[in-house]
């Protein structure tokens, strides 16, 4: 062996901090690349971190101190992820940079985010826009690591703004990152960082992904106030009325409603945007049946529910309200039945996982009814499904003059596994529960046309489950389309019957969209009904899920995915 071959073997791995730093350097422009750096593979550890006992041995300073050797000269994953853990309790500015860089290594990101949001929150949004954001805040993620004020500000205005681009949590992470708010305050007459602003603050509040990321927005009570009360020099675009709504409604009975407001202040701004929005400049554009179907789509939604949110109470007798609030159709905004318990909305309180469930599911099927016998009910399920992140669950009894919500279900706090605190119980008048949820039930204010053939085709099939029995078929999802919200969807499941010759295996998942021929909701329920009644569904839906082998092997072309 070679000298030089000698010194190789014997030279240790580089740290990983170093290997950031060099990363970066080779980075195009010094921008780190989006989904973050890969970790290094090495093969000689450090001497093993110390164990949790130990740490709890030493004091702040040792610690502190412990934590930034390791961050900066560790070599292994264990070792610096003690390091930045040491940090996420004690760290301090000077520990900014090392944290930032690490974070780039998308084993550390989520790690890092933490400790960083405990010393500095603009630089943890920073560090999750670099490596979470999607390809189309690149420009602005770049002005962000270099610093670049100006630039920031005109890439804040620039990127698309939409649902895909702009998740809650993305937000959330770029008001934190640009400090919104102060640009607001720099720039106060600029109507298209205003505008920009207002998305923002619409999107962190959408409950399609967390809504509860308004409440861990610091700044969020600041924002509002210059979102609203700046809003009347917005110019009257059907954009802003749409940004306006939606905040509108969650002032009235979202998350925002949690927030920790002056008394008196959250229903003022609520009313000034009711007098602003009702000015004649901002009426929506009338249906001509032309135009962008997004635009249509919207406009429509402004004009059914554009007042209700200014109309509706804070609060309802007994302490119960039941809302059903159907969102921005253009942001594929989640139709969920809101339920306030002395004004305060449920769910954002306790789960932060999902929005409330559909009205279809919690008021259409009775569920929210208190019977003469308890029943547990799902009041929300985690976007990505129960099975990953929970739900949340309630029991509702009756007893005697009052209807009772107890023994609550949700998941564990997050990172512990430790059983999350259960909520209060709730006692409520019965006559006055009861009167809530009739009344929830049959308002329909907030349908479209598409919305209610569907709630109408569902409540015939199971009004008259023969409809699709003499079919061997079963009923699935019902509703309106998510791409296409003017859309009718009828799913439905297939399974042979023994005089089909193959009754055995897995069944097939029919869909069939109901074309919409102008008739009123109803006409178009009864004739969709009349179809299913008399002519086998499987003849016009298409395969959409199950599998190939089967959908083969039963004589049907495989299409999949709804």
């Amino acid at each position: 062996m070679s000298a030089q071959e000698e010194r190789d073997a014997l030279a240790l791995p580089p740290a990983l901090y170093g290997h950031a730093l060099r990363l970066l350097r080779e980075s195009p422009d010094g921008v780190p690349v989006r989904r973050g750096y890969r970790l290094p593979d090495t093969s000689t550890p450090d001497a093993a971190p110390p164990s949790r006992e130990a740490l709890g041995r030493l004091s702040d300073d040792a610690a502190r101190s412990l934590g930034r050797r390791l961050t900066r000269t560790g070599t292994t994953v264990p070792a610096v992820a003690t390091g930045i853990a040491l940090l996420a309790r004690l760290g301090e500015a000077e520990d900014i940079p090392c944290l930032s860089a690490l974070g780039l290594f998308r084993e550390f990101t989520s790690a890092v985010v933490d400790a960083l949001d405990a010393i500095d929150r603009q630089a943890a949004a920073v560090v999750w826009l670099a490596v979470c954001s999607r390809s189309e805040l690149r420009p602005l993620v770049g002005a962000l690591w270099a610093g670049d004020r100006q630039a920031v500000r005109a890439e804040l205005e620039a990127f698309p703004a939409l649902p895909r681009c702009l998740g809650s949590t993305g937000a959330r992470r770029i008001a934190e990152a640009t400090r919104l708010t102060e640009l607001l305050d720099r720039h106060p007459s600029d109507t298209a960082l205003l505008a920009r602003a207002g998305r923002i603050l619409a999107r962190m509040v959408c409950a399609q992904d967390r809504a509860t990321d308004v409440l861990e927005y610091r700044d969020a009570l600041a924002l509002y106030e210059r979102v609203v009360t700046r809003a009347g020099l917005l110019p009257p675009a059907l954009d802003h009325h749409a940004t306006l709504l939606s905040l509108a409604w969650d002032l009235n009975c979202g998350p925002g409603v949690l927030l920790d407001w002056p008394p008196g202040r959250r229903a003022m701004l609520l009313e000034s945007l009711g007098r602003l929005l009702a000015e004649p400049r901002w009426a929506p554009p009338a249906d001509t049946g032309v135009g962008e179907p997004d635009q249509r789509l919207r406009a429509g939604w402004v004009r059914r529910t554009g007042r209700r949110p200014f109309a509706l109470p804070g609060s309802a007798p007994g302490g119960l309200r039941v809302e059903v609030v159907a969102g921005d159709p253009v942001d594929r905004a989640p139709v969920e039945t809101r339920v306030l318990v002395d004004g305060r909305p449920v769910v954002p309180a306790v789960f932060a996982r999902g929005p409330a469930h559909s009205p279809e599911y919690l008021l259409d099927d009775g569920r929210l009814r208190a019977g003469p016998e308890p029943r547990e009910v799902q009041l929300a399920e985690a976007c990505c499904t129960e099975g990953c992140c929970g739900a949340l669950y309630v029991t509702i009894r009756r007893d005697g003059d009052q209807v009772v919500w107890e023994n609550w279900r949700r998941p564990a706090l997050p990172g512990t596994g430790k059983p999350a605190p259960e909520p209060p119980v709730c006692r409520f008048d019965a006559a006055a529960y009861d009167a809530e949820i009739a009344r929830a039930e049959s308002d329909v204010s907030w349908s479209w046309p598409a919305r209610t053939v569907a709630r109408l085709v569902k409540a015939g099939l199971v009004a008259r489950p023969e409809l699709l029995r003499r079919w061997d078929l079963r009923r699935g999802w019902i509703s309106s389309g998510h791409d296409d919200p003017d859309s009718v969807v009828v799913t439905f499941w297939y399974e042979p019957g023994p005089a089909a010759g193959k009754p055995d295996g897995i069944p097939l998942q029919f869909l069939w969209v109901v074309p919409d021929d102008g008739a009123p909701p109803a006409e178009q329920a009864a004739a969709a009904l009349r179809r299913l009644a008399g002519e086998d569904p499987k003849t016009y839906g298409r395969v959409c899920g199950g599998s190939r082998e089967r959908a083969e092997e039963l004589g049907f072309p495989w299409q999949g995915g709804v």
